[in-house]
């Protein structure tokens, strides 16, 4: 296996790994007493290979909500989005995603946390020798899914959200830019996630397919129900289809007002 391929799925794993051992649910992973809450962070501190990146850090983010998270490069979003998805602890103040209590959960609960998140990469991150439904049969079979025609059913579904049903057989490389990053979404929404996290993800396709990746990310977050919370650094893609923006500058995040603000959920439609 080349390098590529054992990064790939090694990536993959990260997210999907544990997911077969048993599950058992401590206290502290109950849902947060505030109803349709999905993010809740107070007065957080990120370090990273002993430094700080980021302080302070407090903000809520609720169910039904897209969030942008803009900066420039090196500013912290990466940092921010790898502690929502538990790979980089908290070193200081409280964090809820998803109902998990991050400062209070243990390693072997994190599969469950990620079991919660559908995670869509700027770089797409898809198994190149493996076929558009091999591809999302590996993820459902690494999250505990055991019947094949369970999963063949749901990879179906979520092809069709994405429109690319019709492709369901095709190796990755005979995919555009924009389909691969279409089969990446619908990876993303094969076990219902309660929040959608989204890495620069129109960051390799041009303008009019940045913008196509846009409108389907939000409509299929619509459809299943699941918040968005994207690193962008694709204004004219914020100031299009606005909602809340958080700006990483200097150690903080702060929310800023978008241009024409107002919750897409309530008024895009496809």
């Amino acid at each position: 296996m080349t390098s590529s391929k054992v990064l790939n799925v090694n990536l993959l794993r990260l997210f999907a790994h544990g997911y077969r051992i048993k599950r058992v649910i401590s206290p502290i992973l109950q849902k947060s007493s505030i109803m349709g809450q999905v993010i809740d962070i107070n007065r957080g501190v990120i370090h990273q290979s002993g430094k700080e990146v980021l302080r302070n850090i407090t903000f809520q983010m609720n169910s039904d909500e897209i969030v942008y998270l803009i900066g420039r490069t090196g500013s912290g979003k990466s940092s921010l989005l790898k502690v929502l998805y538990a790979d980089l602890p908290l070193f200081d103040g409280t964090a809820h995603v998803a109902g998990f209590d991050l400062t209070r959960m243990k390693k072997a609960d994190i599969p469950e946390l990620r079991r919660k998140l559908g995670i869509v990469f700027q770089d797409f991150q898809l198994l190149m020798d493996r076929t558009v439904l091999e591809n999302l049969r590996f993820v459902m079979g690494a999250t505990g899914w055991k019947s094949k025609q369970l999963m063949d059913k749901r990879a179906l579904e979520v092809l069709q959200l994405v429109g690319l049903e019709q492709k369901i057989n095709n190796m990755p490389h005979t995919l555009s830019g924009g389909e691969q990053q279409r089969v990446s979404i619908a990876r993303a929404l094969l076990n219902k996630p309660a929040i959608i996290l989204a890495d620069e993800p129109t960051g390799n396709l041009d303008p009019d397919t940045s913008e196509e990746i846009m409108r389907l990310l939000i409509a299929v977050a619509k459809e299943e129900k699941s918040a968005v919370f994207m690193a962008t650094h694709d204004m004219t893609m914020v100031e299009k289809y606005p909602g809340r923006v958080l700006r990483v500058e200097d150690g903080l995040v702060k929310e800023v007002k978008a241009i024409n603000n107002f919750n897409p959920f309530e008024t895009f439609n496809m």
